[in-house]
């Protein structure tokens, strides 16, 4: 059981660099735009780290052990970001951003939807289904409404 918590923690590793590249490059377009990253993958990653450390206690590590290896994987966040910084182009933020957001949001849609659309189809009750996308077409709409202040 225990390789599956190593590779849990490799993956959260790099799920987390990818957050830091878009939390980083989102401030290099501006104040707004990187407050509203941050505070989506902050949201995104509350239930997500919760769910990580209930992998590690299960794949045998104890507590203590599974919250220091969790706080670890941070270290992945940081180092995107400092990538992100690092990668900035003399000639503007624009030149960085343009690859880092297309291609950190593209990473998450592929995540999003590898991870969340097989579970709807696989909903036998009609009414759990139309609570998810109901609940998914809220966040899409915050995040419009967000934009737009």
């Amino acid at each position: 059981f225990q390789i599956s918590g190593y590779l849990n923690l490799l993956a959260n590793t790099i799920d987390n660099f990818t957050h830091g590249l878009a939390v980083a490059a989102s401030f290099l377009v501006s104040r707004k735009v990187g407050f509203l990253t941050t505070m989506a993958i902050l949201l995104h990653e509350i239930p997500h780290e919760v769910g990580d450390f209930a992998i590690l206690l299960r794949a045998g590590f104890d507590r203590w052990s599974a919250a220091k290896m969790q706080l670890s994987t941070a270290l992945g966040g940081i180092l995107g970001a400092c990538f992100a910084i690092c990668a900035q182009s003399p000639k503007g933020a624009g030149e960085t951003v343009a690859w880092i957001l297309p291609f950190t949001s593209g990473g998450f849609l592929y995540i999003a939807l590898v991870n969340v659309v097989p579970d709807l189809l696989e909903e036998k009750n009609p009414w759990n289904s139309l609570q998810q996308i109901l609940l998914l077409c809220t966040g899409i709409t915050v995040m419009v409404l967000l934009s737009l202040t």
